[in-house]
């Protein structure tokens, strides 16, 4: 059973910063303070049945549930089934689309698409995107996919992947996406494990002014996958590919021949709307879960109010839709919001580092929501660049996919939010929909570092390793007392290796793996995954707080930290490090790097070798991938793995030869 030794914890424990809420922000937010939050709050566990059914208002259904939550969880007998408003009916792609033609919004902007190249961009209105839904929605029904099957979506961040999603929504379709950078291996396990009939493709990826070619990457995938009868590619660019016969097609000509009506198709509440794929510990990745009605309602309902949205709103969620973040933040609970949305192609340093920040000044965002590995990669490049853009349109700063250590978040709010915008650092799963803990600048102090309150229904723990609760500041394991709307039902054809994943650790709770704390205030602070904690010398410590002690140097842009075997303290620490540009890596600042990880932490988490590198191994979603730094840390190249999801693996040559 992994455990934290509290005092592992010092570094966050001493971040005493505070940025109590802005009377700007506040005036129009949908929280207006701390007592509002707790009434909400305690109302959603204390009467959770009424408090739901009412939260359910806000979508529009065919048939309203009369109950909302029921469970079983009863782990020894591998009972763990949950379901939320059960003999309700409603139909996702409605509830994106066809409730917002109405005179005042039909025609308002749904989807503001900006290219890889500058010149690249497209909008789509409410009433555009529904026609088009509409369309490709009948053009899968002439290709014979029916309510239940699976569509596998492998295609770059345009307005065709969006279109794609709301179609198999539309006709109770289960989609499967599929990151446009995954390799052929990695696509015909996802492939073949949900038995997808139908695949959607683009003959080529623009990312960073470089071709991507798709379709040969699915060409190759498909030598090995016989249930897929269908192929639609998009043209992205002019570029040819492979058509096969009688298997492929045009996205253009089934659109041309397709019905422009399709109605919406009332589905169950607990009908499957999609499969997500996300790595595991071991083994081959897992098939997520997620139906209809409970998974849109926690996206919805936390996209309002942790983000507070407002109809002005131009927002910016700059995950991949590959990702469970694209799915619920940057289309399913913005769009059931009636938001105008941001897709992006490209990546953040193409042509140049500014590109987030043009973007942000040529469409106005109001709402910017990123992931604290891209924060860290724009810190690299210094302050000054972001003192070339306006930023005078955002008024509200997030991020999401790993725990932001407190420098990261204040340069966040000082350089790119100009001191004016709360930041919000939100953590949640693949596995819970949706956000689960997050800040409420409306309603308490932003702590630089800190994840926040649990969000409505949603009951944490942090426990130790013999299941009691752990006291204020002392780390254990984050879990979740009680199901929420938006939890993953099963791992897809593997009910079982679900309840042994979440539900076999601690008895009757929903393990999410991570590592936590909750300070005297009642504020979570996320210490990272608890597969990442190192035994030095008996000492069990998080290789987060380390990064953060790292991090909060002047000089360091970023750092990863592994352990590698050590024959007498059981593992050491190798720190990768990136430092800001402009500084030269030398032996002297080796040396002051280990004294301030000795003075922030203590000398048991001064790294035994730090390695200076340009760059971090990085997944094109912006995950740093410590599998390949610690493969790299232990000296066990043979066994790498897959690096072809990574955005530069040239990189892999560069840390080899750095590390002697």
């Amino acid at each position: 059973m992994p455990e934290f030794d509290a005092s592992s914890l010092k570094n966050l424990m001493d971040e005493k910063r505070r940025i109590p809420p802005f009377a700007h922000f506040k005036k129009t937010a949908w929280l207006k303070g701390a007592q509002e939050y707790r009434q909400l709050y305690q109302r959603s566990l204390e009467d959770s049945e009424a408090f739901w059914l009412e939260q359910a208002q806000m979508l529009t259904w065919s048939k309203f549930p009369t109950c909302a939550g029921k469970h079983n969880w009863d782990s020894d007998a591998g009972e763990i089934h949950h379901s939320w408003f059960e003999d309700g009916e409603l139909n996702v792609s409605e509830n994106c689309l066809d409730r917002h033609l109405n005179a005042s919004t039909s025609d308002k902007i749904a989807i503001l698409w900006q290219g890889d190249e500058d010149q690249d961009t497209r909008t789509l209105t409410y009433r555009e995107l529904h026609q088009n839904v509409c369309q490709f929605a009948s053009a899968l029904k002439q290709k014979g996919i029916k309510k239940g099957d699976r569509v596998c979506l492998y295609l770059p961040m345009i307005p065709e992947l969006a279109i794609a999603m709301l179609a198999c929504a539309r006709i109770g379709a289960i989609h499967s996406v599929i990151f446009g950078g995954f390799s052929a291996e990695a696509i015909q396990h996802r492939i073949n494990d949900s038995g997808c009939s139908l695949v959607v493709t683009s003959n080529v990826s623009l990312r960073g002014g470089k071709a991507i070619f798709l379709k040969e990457i699915m060409d190759k995938a498909l030598s090995h996958c016989p249930t897929v009868k269908n192929v639609i590619v998009v043209q992205r660019t002019t570029t040819p590919c492979a058509m096969t016969e009688g298997r492929d097609s045009w996205y253009d000509t089934v659109m041309q021949a397709a019905d422009p009506v399709c109605a919406a198709v009332p589905l169950n509440a607990e009908d499957p709307l999609f499969i997500l794929y996300t790595s595991g510990s071991t083994g081959k990745p897992k098939g997520v879960v997620h139906t209809q009605a409970g998974y849109l309602l926690h996206a919805a309902l936390t996209h309002y109010y942790i983000f507070d949205i407002h109809p002005t709103d131009v927002y910016w969620c700059t995950a991949d839709f590959g990702w469970v973040t694209g799915h619920s933040y940057g289309l399913y609970g913005p769009l059931a919001n009636g938001t105008t949305a941001l897709m992006y192609e490209g990546i953040p340093t193409y042509p140049d580092a500014g590109r987030f920040w043009q973007i942000v000044d040529k469409y106005r965002v109001t709402i910017f929501y990123t992931s604290p590995t891209a924060v860290r990669a724009l810190i690299s490049q210094g302050q000054e660049l972001p003192k070339k853009y306006e930023l005078t349109s955002l008024r509200l700063l997030g991020t999401v996919g790993e725990p932001i250590d407190p420098e990261s978040w204040m340069w966040t709010f000082e350089n790119i939010g100009k001191s004016r915008c709360p930041v919000e650092d939100t953590w949640w799963q693949t596995e819970t929909g949706g956000i689960m803990i997050a800040p409420f600048p409306t309603c308490f102090d932003l702590k630089p570092g800190s994840a926040g309150r649990p969000f409505f229904g949603v009951e944490p723990v942090v426990l130790r390793a013999d299941e009691t609760t752990c006291l204020p500041n002392e780390g254990g394991s984050l879990c979740i007392k009680r199901p929420w709307p938006g939890i993953m039902r099963t791992t897809w054809g593997d009910h079982e290796r679900f309840v042994n994943t979440y539900f076999k650790t601690f008895k009757n709770l929903y393990f999410t793996g991570d590592g936590c704390r909750i300070d005297a205030d009642g504020d979570f602070w996320l210490l990272g995954r608890l597969d990442d904690v190192v035994n030095i010398s008996g000492h069990r410590l998080g290789t987060a707080e380390i990064e953060s002690a790292l991090v909060s140097h002047p000089a360091v842009a970023e750092a990863a930290v592994v352990p590698f075997p050590h024959h007498v303290k059981g593992h050491s620490l190798h720190a990768f490090v990136t430092l800001i540009e402009g500084v030269a890596p030398t032996a002297e600042l080796k040396q002051a790097l280990a004294e301030h990880v000795k003075w922030a932490i203590g000398p048991i988490a001064i790294p035994e070798k730090i390695q200076f590198t340009q760059a971090l191994p990085k997944t094109r979603s912006g995950k740093i991938m410590r599998r390949i730094l610690r493969k790299i840390a232990e000296d066990d190249l043979e066994n790498l793995g897959d690096i072809s999801t990574l955005a530069d693996p040239s990189l892999i040559q560069e840390l080899l030869k750095g590390r002697k």
